[in-house]
């Protein structure tokens, strides 16, 4: 399934990548000769986390960017035009949860809030830089979704996933999925490639660092889908071992 060497020289921007699974991606990327644009809300630690990919020889550069904010998105992509005159790869990445309440009791502002994140923001970010992914010989576009988005899974009484009753973190991640499919139908026509992964329960911030998987762990995934051949598979849901049940 994967094509690296095809990927080398390309030009991969990776939203929320100053840290955790983000910064995973980046490196990953990067290390197979990719040059990775480090999205980040804040500059000091965008800024921070690119010169410590340096530090390994990756041609990493910070650049600001928050998915919920239309102008830095603007902005982003004419940088991007500009610099580069292409974007190849996209890796949605950027999410927050809201946790702590059961359903019936959560404030719906702290939801909003969510999927202005989880599922705006990669919206957003999709339509603002597909003229820049139009212009790559394969474009790729990888949203990072998560098991507890997966109505299969969640719906089985009996499945341990069905404790975790997060209600804006897991239906913003099953209306990721849904995003997913409806860009990959409407861009199957063309070398665009769009699908959404599942990093797994990794130990990261958005969680108090309680997984049992590593961040860089949950970005194998992602670097797969990625930087997959044109014989790869568009509008799925994936994790390292394959498809997940929507």
């Amino acid at each position: 399934m994967s094509n690296v060497e095809v990927f080398q020289g390309d030009v991969a921007l990776i939203t929320g990548a100053n840290k955790g699974i983000g910064y995973e991606i980046a490196r990953g990327l990067g290390a197979k000769k990719i040059t990775v644009l480090v999205g980040a809300r804040e500059e000091a630690r965008g800024q921070a986390a690119a010169d410590k990919l340096k530090t390994e020889g990756i041609d990493a550069r910070f650049i600001k960017l928050d998915v919920t904010d239309p102008g830095t998105i603007q902005r982003a992509a004419e940088r991007i035009e500009k610099e580069f005159g292409r974007l190849d790869i996209l890796v949605n990445n950027a999410g927050i949860g809201e946790f702590g309440a059961k359903p019936s009791g959560v404030d719906l502002a702290k939801v909003r809030a969510v999927y202005d994140t989880n599922v705006f923001g990669p919206m957003a970010m999709i339509q603002s830089m597909l003229p820049l992914l139009r212009k790559s010989k394969h474009g790729r576009i990888v949203n990072v979704s998560s098991s507890l988005g997966s109505m299969t899974l969640f719906s089985q009484p009996d499945s341990p996933l069905a404790q975790f009753q997060v209600l804006g973190y897991n239906t913003s991640k099953s209306a990721l999925n849904s995003m997913t499919v409806q860009f990959a139908h409407e861009l199957k026509d063309t070398p665009i490639k769009v699908n959404a992964i599942c990093p797994g329960y990794c130990a990261t911030d958005i969680n108090g660092n309680s997984g049992p998987r590593s961040a860089a762990q949950g970005a194998v995934a992602a670097i797969q889908y990625a930087t997959i051949g044109a014989d790869g598979p568009n509008g799925g849901y994936f994790n390292e071992d394959g498809p997940i049940p929507w």
